[in-house]
């Protein structure tokens, strides 16, 4: 399945961000595009679709109003289409459920024909003579090859599971992370006990899922955090600001370790819970205090160490089967362990170049660790207008890299980039607060004190 169509851009991986670039992108008359994905179909994150729980950004954040509130991809008209606007309107609740995101999304990808399921990519090489690039791989429905021609790139796999280093040795390693909880929910509710590691908002929203579901089982359960307490995210309006294309520039334009000194300084917004499914964790619990509820343990300050498998055939009758697992006190140094049955790793993601770049190294620039060190406008390529990254840019452009608020922001720059039109224009100021003061300003510097 060979295309010499010369297409102006194709997009790998078809995710949220790319989707609504494939959305804004059908408005734009003479734009060749295709999107590629390996999977069957759209589903986002689906071992982390537990019916009730909702995103953190609110539903302007979906795949086209922050950049066309009149586009026809927009959630307000899927409602309107599906005759539920009423219903939504009635509701009033700005934050979807995340499986009813994943049917928009869904819904989206039914109203475009340019985007191609089971498309294994393989190769990604340069053409010097025709100057584009070639995207080849296996389409693996038929088990046929494919091949397509592009002026430019747009990149946006997922992310990895990240799992603990202690935690690779172990059989199952990558099968115990939140990525995978749906899928082995029902094994690990046959087990005496559930440990769930990570106090993020997946590692609650899990935690929640099965204390709920804890008394009529019978399974102990532990939430286990290495941070000091288990704490909100904040959401302060002036903190959110951060969260926008202003502070994105100047957070660019900061030194490689000014920006993990920052990104560290920021847990706080990213790496929390939310205050309100916090506090129904809190009244559940108080709730059933008088209740047959098995045991429940949240442990704050634990880092986990070291994990064993447990293989023994010779167990107390109170002992599990699965894992021991090793931890450290981070605040007294003492160390414990423990065994369970059942483990959730809710340690979150990163990203890693894709191996079927390989072929255009030469053409992309890479750090010392061989990350991609992306210009402000998200390319990656030598010239810096060609290959865009759309979510590998947290320690280069900050959290705006994952809101999905931010993503139309993103697409319109790209967009631009691409077309050398301002298709979606982009609004020049964004923040109240200044996170450098300018000229206009009266603050006059008077010498660096983070060098540049």
């Amino acid at each position: 399945m060979y295309n010499d169509a010369i297409y102006d851009f194709v997009a790998v991986g078809v995710g949220p961000f790319n989707l609504g670039l494939a959305c804004l992108s059908s408005a734009v008359t003479d734009l060749r595009c295709v999107f590629l994905d390996r999977e069957e179909e759209f589903n986002w994150h689906p071992g982390m679709l537990i019916e009730g729980v909702t995103l953190q950004s609110p539903f302007l954040a979906d795949l086209v109003s922050m950049a066309d509130p009149t586009n026809p991809f927009s959630y307000l008209n899927y409602r309107k289409q599906q005759g539920s606007l009423f219903n939504f309107f009635v509701r009033e609740n700005f934050y979807l459920e995340r499986q009813e995101y994943n049917r928009y999304c869904r819904w989206a990808v039914s109203r475009l024909d340019n985007i191609r399921f089971n498309h294994q990519i393989e190769q990604v090489v340069y053409d010097p003579d025709q100057r584009v690039y070639r995207v080849t791989g296996t389409e693996t429905k038929q088990n046929k090859s494919f091949s397509f021609l592009a002026k430019k790139l747009v990149v946006g796999v997922g992310m990895k599971p990240r799992v603990p280093d202690c935690f690779r040795p172990a059989s199952r390693g990558i099968e115990l992370h939140s990525s995978r909880y749906l899928k082995n929910k029902p094994e690990l509710q046959k087990q005496k006990k559930i440990t769930v590691i990570g106090g993020g908002q997946s590692g609650a929203e899990i935690f929640y899922d099965l204390l709920k579901d804890s008394e009529k089982f019978g399974y102990q359960l532990d939430w286990v955090t290495r941070a000091p307490r288990f704490f909100q995210m904040e959401t302060a309006k002036l903190t959110l600001e951060i969260l926008c294309g202003d502070y994105g520039t100047y957070f660019h334009g900061l030194d490689k370790p000014t920006k993990q000194k920052i990104i560290e300084e920021q847990k706080s917004v990213y790496c929390g819970a939310n205050q309100s499914l916090l506090d129904e964790i809190y009244d559940f619990l108080d709730a059933s205090r008088h209740s047959n509820l098995p045991q429940v343990q949240l442990m704050p300050c634990m880092n986990l160490i070291n994990v064993k498998q447990n293989n023994s055939d010779n167990k107390s009758a109170d002992s599990t089967n699965g894992y021991f697992l090793q931890f450290a006190h981070t605040q007294t140094g003492e160390r414990y362990q423990t065994d369970t049955g059942g483990v959730v790793l809710s340690s979150g993601h990163l990203y890693e170049v894709p191996s079927f770049m390989e072929g255009v190294f030469d053409r992309i620039e890479r750090d010392e660790q061989g990350k991609y060190l992306q210009k402000e406008n998200w390319s990656v390529d030598i010239h810096g207008r060609e290959i865009f990254i759309q979510n590998a840019g947290f320690e280069s452009h900050g959290l705006i890299n994952q809101d999905l608020g931010m993503s139309c922001y993103r697409n319109s720059r790209i967009l631009r980039e691409i077309t050398g039109q301002d298709i979606y224009s982009i609004e020049n100021r964004f923040a109240f607060q200044s996170f450098e003061p300018g000229k206009e300003s009266g603050w006059n510097p008077m010498g660096s004190g983070v060098p540049r």
